[in-house]
């Protein structure tokens, strides 16, 4: 739901949190197809959907610092995803 230029949830008015990765390699004709993911912090309700993002814009790694073993662990399930996602961006200076 919208509140001037950022998004809170409808249900409580935390604000949304949203998160988008590539998908398929840069050699891809669908590389522009990424998964984008909102959640709310406090319901723990989330969304997933195929996002267009354009080729030329640089989408952020947030798992890139992990070791493979753990990044795949974490991509592998899409709450557990959401929560690293959370918890990373909640202990943010």
């Amino acid at each position: 739901m919208p509140d001037g230029d950022r998004r809170v949830c409808a249900a409580c008015g935390t604000p949304v949190r949203s998160y988008q990765y590539r998908f398929y390699p840069p050699e891809s004709a669908l590389f522009e197809r990424c998964i984008g993911f909102a959640w709310c912090s406090a319901c723990r309700i989330y969304a997933g959907n195929m996002v267009h993002v354009p080729r030329k814009r640089v989408l952020v790694d947030a798992l890139a610092s992990l070791p493979r073993e753990q990044r795949e662990r974490i991509a592998r399930s899409e709450t557990r995803l959401i929560e690293f996602l959370d918890r990373r961006l909640r202990d943010r200076p």
